[in-house]
């Protein structure tokens, strides 16, 4: 079997400066909340001024893994073939795509190899250890949503839900070098896991039953950590709604300001930031 020839469609891709619309506000997604809201500065530097970011081997491991699970889903969905072997097959694909795509520069052979075989290492383990099985049939995989939020003066949120199982639990994938705190994993996922409920109840109706983040975890010995969550309480929800009122009321007043923390250390617009003179326009 020739593994370019399964390579999933569409790949899931990272966001590029060339597939960033201009418009801040023609819509909501939670990767735009959480930038803005983690700093504003950055968000523009990406956003707006579109700047070039670069991909990161952890950042390509992730993609190429959630690539994978999209198509083991996939196949579970449509009663394909979702053995290991098959995915096996799908990753090399994927992996190839995602350095062409990407137009990764490995500082070796090594380099790459290393990052490959953990990525690889991660997935088997997960397939392996999942507690979905495999004959489940999923309620929806990788499904586009989008929720009007006229009632409250907001831009339309727009969302990707990784999977549903049976039942309406949501679940999310992660890849991750260490594994998570439970407490910090609910807090830190509560904007996005917020949105998924918005967009799952506009879908169908009903209340999510749930949510699982599946952390893969690329130690020395992958682990697999699955965190149960409860459904979105409407307290959970009136703070997301705040946190979007919040979103548009600093876009439209230009409030792009730094937040300097951790999050300086693995951040691609680090320099532009040093020269940044106290106007977004003005560096």
């Amino acid at each position: 079997m020739n593994a370019t020839n399964i390579l999933p469609r569409p790949l899931p891709s990272i966001p590029s400066p060339a597939k960033v619309t201009r418009d801040p506000l023609e819509y909501l997604s939670a990767s735009r909340l959480k930038s803005f809201h983690t700093c504003r500065l950055q968000w523009y530097f990406h956003y707006i001024e579109q700047l070039p970011s670069k991909v990161s081997p952890s950042l390509l491991v992730g993609k190429v893994v959630h690539a994978v699970l999209q198509a083991w889903n996939l196949a579970r969905w449509r009663g394909e073939d979702c053995s290991i072997e098959r995915m096996e097959l799908v990753f090399e694909a994927c992996w190839i795509h995602g350095c062409e795509e990407e137009a990764m520069i490995w500082n070796s052979a090594d380099e790459e190899a290393k990052e490959k075989a953990g990525a690889l290492s991660i997935l088997r383990h997960y397939l392996t250890h999942t507690p979905i099985p495999q004959e489940e049939k999923p309620q929806a995989v990788e499904v586009r949503v989008e929720r009007d939020l006229d009632a409250h003066g907001l831009p339309p949120l727009v969302g990707i839900i990784d999977l549903v199982r049976a039942g309406g639990k949501i679940v999310d994938f992660k890849t991750s070098a260490r594994s998570p705190d439970t407490f910090m994993t609910t807090h830190q996922n509560e904007i996005q896991l917020g949105c998924y409920a918005l967009l799952y109840r506009e879908a169908t109706g009903q209340p999510e039953s749930g949510f699982e983040l599946h952390h893969l975890v690329k130690t020395k010995e992958p682990k697999l950590i699955v965190t149960p969550l409860s459904p979105m309480t409407s307290e959970q929800i009136r703070r997301l709604v705040r946190i979007m009122e919040s979103y548009v009321r600093g876009i439209e007043a230009e409030d792009f300001v730094p937040s300097p923390g951790m999050h300086c250390s693995w951040c691609d617009y680090y320099s532009e930031c040093r020269r940044w003179k106290g106007s977004s326009l003005d560096r």
